[in-house]
C-alpha cells in the first residue's frame, strides 16, 4: 500500500517532478559530486504573485545546476513551468490594484494582473527601485543614484536629491507622508586588497575594496527637496518608517557589534527618543526590528536575557514589553497585523523549528505547525496571511511548504523536488544526541552516523566541523549548507567510519553565552566541545575507536581542523583543512566585519590573534595534515595556505599534503574540483586512520 501511495504521489507531480534515474545501491564519490545530483536540486523561493495566491520558485527538474522558474498554487496544486515573461521584481500599490516594475531601464505601470501596462518614466538613465506613497498617488524612484518622484494620475517628474562629486548614491527607505527617508552607504575609507587570478593569459591582480561602511540616513521633504541628515553612523543601521508615516526608527550597532541603540524620531518636529539599548562583551546577533503594518507599535528582537526573544515598544519609549521567555531562540519573526506576530521558535528542541502566532495583547500563542522537522527561509505573503518556507527531516531533503496563519495546523507541501531514485539508497539515519560538556553546564548537540559493518577491533572516527562559526548545522534534517558533505559522510559510513558533528560553542541557536564564549580566543572552546563529543562517543558507542580520529571542515571548519590537530594531537590523528583560515590577521584586513567583533584588532589585541591562529602552532605540528584551497578565493585568501605551508616547510615538517585549485573561489563551482577535493580527503583518511 505504501508503494502504491508513492506511485500516486509521483503522478500527482508528474508535470514537473524530477526525472527518475538509475543508481546502484552503494554510493560512489563521483556520483555524490557530479550531475545529475542524487538528492536533486532544492527549490529556491523566488516571489509571490501580486494576489498572493501563487508562488514562484527556481528549480531544476533534471537534477542539474541549470535552474528554471516554476509556479504552484498555495493548495499545492497546479504545478507548472512559469511563463518566460513573468515579472518577479515589482512594487504593489497600497490598494493592491496596480504595480510598478522596471523594464529595459524604464518604469512601467500596470494593473495587478500585469495588463494595461504603460511606460510611466523613461529617461536616458536607468530608473529603478520604485516605492509608492501611502495613498498610492505618487512614487519615488532612483535614477543614477539620485531620488526622483512622479505621479500616477498627473504626469510630472521631480528631482529630490542632487549628488555632488563622489558622494555615495541614495536608496529609498520609505515614505513618511510628504517626506522621504533616504539611505546612503559610504565606503570611501575602504582599503584595497588583492586576490590574484592566474588561470588567464596574464595575471589579473584581483583588486577588491574591503572595510566597514558608514550609513547615512536622511529625510527629504518632497516640496523643498532639502535633504537633512538624521544620522551618520559607522557600523550597521536598520531603518523603518511607521505605518502612519509619523515615526522613523533607527537601530544602530557599532563596528565591533557590541553596542546597540534604537532611536525613534518624531518626523513632525524631529525630536528623538532612545527606546532600547543593549550591549555585550561578545557580539550582537539576531537584531530584527520593524513597525507593525497598521500601527506605530515597534517590534524588536534581542538576546538581552540570554536568548533571542520578542519585545514591543511604543514610539515614545513607553509600554516596553517582553513577549516570549525561555531557553530557546526565535530565528524569525514578522508582523501579521497590528496585534499578531508570526514567529519561528526552537522551544521544542534546538534541532526542531516550529511556527507560532503570537497575540501581543493577551500574550498567548497559537501553534501553526506540529510535525517534527527543521524549518527555515520564511517568506510572508503580500496579504500577510500565508508563510512559505523550506522544511526537512532526517534524510528528507528540503522542500517548500506553506501554512495559513488564520487556519493553523494545515501545513501544505508545495513542491516535490526529491527524485524517487534518491530513496533507492540505504541512507543511514543519524543519531541526534544532546549531552553536557566537561563544565557540567554547557549543553551540546551532536549527530552520529555509525557504520553498519562494525569491526570487532573498533572503527575509526571522522569529525566534520561546520563552517561560518556562527551557524547551526546539527538539527533534525538534511543539511542545507552541506548537502554534499552529508552524502560524503554516508559514503564514509559505508567504508566503516563513524562520522560525528558537534555544534560547538560559537554556533547559533543556543543562546548568547553559548555563541559568545569564544570571544577573544577562537578555537579553544570549540575544540573542547568536539573533544567532549568524542568522549561521549567513546562512552556510548562500543565500536567507535577514538584512538583513530580524523577531523575535517571548510572555511571556519578548515580553521578548526588545523587548530584542533595543532593544539590537541592526543585527540586528533589527522586533519584536512579546506579553504582554511590559518592566520586571523589576514582575515581581519579582508573581512573586518567578521573578525573585529570576535577578536578585536591585530594592533590592540595581538594576543587574541596569535592564540587563535593555526599558523602559531604549525612549528610543533605532530600529526599529518592536508590543505585544499581555491587559488582565487576572495573570502579566505590563498595567502593563508601559503603562510601555513611555509611555516611547515621551515620547521622541517614532511607530514603534509597540499592541493590548490586554480579557478575555484571560496565556494567551489566545478563538479570535478569538488570530486577531486573529497577524493583526496577520503584517501588521506584511509592512509592515516586505517
Amino acid at each position: 500500500m505504501k508503494k502504491l501511495l508513492s506511485i500516486l504521489l509521483i503522478f500527482a507531480f508528474i508535470s514537473i517532478d524530477a526525472k527518475a534515474q538509475e543508481y546502484p545501491d552503494a554510493l560512489s564519490l563521483k556520483e555524490i559530486f557530479h550531475e545529475p545530483f542524487i538528492p536533486g536540486i532544492r527549490a529556491s523561493f523566488s516571489h509571490f504573485s501580486p494576489d498572493g495566491k501563487t508562488i514562484y520558485y527556481r528549480w531544476s527538474d533534471s537534477t542539474s545546476s541549470e535552474m528554471d522558474l516554476y509556479q504552484v498554487g498555495l493548495s499545492g496544486k497546479n504545478h507548472k513551468t512559469a511563463p518566460d515573461d513573468i515579472i518577479g521584481n515589482y512594487e504593489l500599490s497600497p490598494d493592491g490594484d496596480h504595480l510598478l516594475y522596471n523594464e529595459g531601464g524604464d518604469l512601467v505601470l500596470a494593473d495587478a494582473n500585469f495588463e494595461n501596462k504603460r511606460v510611466i518614466v523613461a529617461s536616458k538613465g536607468y530608473d529603478y527601485n520604485p516605492v509608492w506613497n501611502k495613498e498610492g498617488t505618487k512614487f519615488a524612484f532612483v535614477q543614477n543614484g539620485d531620488i526622483w518622484i512622479s505621479g500616477i494620475e498627473e504626469a510630472y517628474i521631480k528631482q529630490i536629491t542632487i549628488r555632488r562629486g563622489d558622494q555615495p548614491g541614495y536608496s529609498i527607505v520609505g515614505w513618511a507622508n510628504d517626506k522621504l527617508v533616504l539611505s546612503q552607504w559610504d565606503s570611501s575609507d575602504y582599503e584595497t586588497y588583492y586576490f590574484p587570478e592566474y588561470a588567464g593569459r596574464l595575471v589579473d591582480p584581483g583588486e577588491s575594496r574591503r572595510g566597514i561602511p558608514s550609513r547615512i540616513i536622511s529625510v527629504a521633504p518632497i516640496d523643498s527637496g532639502e535633504v537633512k541628515v538624521v544620522m551618520e553612523h559607522k557600523g550597521y543601521v536598520n531603518a523603518d518608517v511607521s505605518a502612519s508615516g509619523n515615526y522613523l526608527a533607527l537601530d544602530a550597532t557599532d563596528p565591533p557589534q557590541k553596542n546597540r541603540t534604537m532611536t525613534v524620531y518624531d518626523l513632525q518636529d524631529m525630536s528623538s527618543t532612545v527606546v532600547f539599548e543593549d550591549s555585550t562583551d561578545g557580539w550582537l546577533y539576531g537584531t530584527n526590528m520593524a513597525f507593525a503594518p497598521e500601527t506605530d507599535k515597534l517590534m524588536l528582537q534581542s538576546e538581552r536575557d540570554g536568548w533571542n526573544h520578542i519585545y514591543t515598544v511604543d514610539p515614545d519609549g513607553s509600554n516596553f514589553t517582553q513577549h516570549t521567555f525561555g531557553k530557546f531562540d526565535i530565528p524569525w519573526a514578522s508582523w501579521i497585523d497590528g496585534r499578531y506576530i508570526a514567529m519561528a521558535t526552537s522551544e521544542m528542541d534546538p534541532g526542531e523549528i516550529q511556527l507560532y502566532k503570537l497575540d501581543i495583547i493577551r500574550n498567548n500563542r497559537t501553534k501553526l505547525t506540529s510535525e517534527v522537522g527543521h524549518r527555515r527561509d520564511f517568506r510572508m505573503g503580500p496579504n500577510r496571511r500565508y508563510i512559505v518556507y523550506s522544511k526537512t527531516y532526517f534524510n528528507e531533503p528540503f522542500d517548500l511548504y506553506v501554512v495559513d496563519t488564520v487556519i493553523p495546523q494545515r501545513e501544505i507541501k508545495l513542491t516535490n523536488t526529491v527524485p524517487e531514485s534518491f530513496y533507492d539508497y540505504d541512507w543511514q539515519k543519524e543519531d541526534y544526541v544532546r549531552f553536557t560538556g566537561r563544565d557540567g553546564e554547557t549543553e551540546l548537540s551532536m549527530s552520529v552516523l555509525r557504520p553498519e559493518r562494525r569491526n570487532p577491533n573498533g572503527n575509526p572516527v571522522v569529525v566534520f566541523v561546520h563552517g561560518a562559526g556562527s551557524l547551526q548545522n546539527v538539527y533534525k534534517g538534511w543539511s542545507n549548507n552541506y548537502w554534499r558533505e552529508y552524502m560524503f559522510h554516508q559514503f564514509l559510513n559505508e567504508q566503516g567510519y563513524y562520522v560525528i558533528e558537534v555544534d560547538y560553542r560559537h554556533s547559533t541557536g543556543y543562546g548568547r553565552k553559548f555563541r559568545e564564549d569564544v570571544t577573544n580566543w577562537m578555537g579553544k572552546y570549540e575544540t573542547q566541545d568536539i573533544e567532549d563529543g568524542l568522549a561521549f562517543l567513546a562512552d556510548n558507542y562500543d565500536m567507535a575507536d577514538t584512538s583513530r580520529v580524523g577531523i575535517y571542515g571548510g572555511s571556519y571548519g578548515g580553521f578548526m581542523a588545523l587548530y584542533a590537530v595543532g593544539v590537541s594531537p592526543e585527540h586528533f590523528d589527522a586533519a584536512a583543512g579546506l579553504r582554511s583560515v590559518t592566520n586571523w590577521e589576514n582575515y581581519y584586513y579582508a573581512n573586518p566585519g567578521y573578525t573585529l567583533p570576535r577578536l578585536g584588532t591585530p594592533e590592540a589585541d595581538s594576543a587574541n590573534y596569535a592564540r587563535s591562529s593555526p599558523v602559531t602552532y604549525a612549528d610543533s605540528l605532530e600529526q599529518p595534515v592536508i590543505l585544499l584551497h581555491g587559488l582565487i578565493d576572495s573570502n579566505v585568501g590563498f595567502q593563508d595556505a601559503v603562510h601555513y605551508i611555509e611555516r611547515l616547510v621551515q620547521s622541517g615538517n614532511e607530514e603534509f599534503e597540499m592541493m590548490m585549485y586554480p579557478t575555484e573561489r571560496h565556494s567551489f563551482r566545478d563538479e570535478d574540483a569538488w570530486y577531486d577535493e573529497y577524493r583526496r580527503i577520503y584517501e588521506f583518511f584511509e592512509k592515516h586512520l586505517k
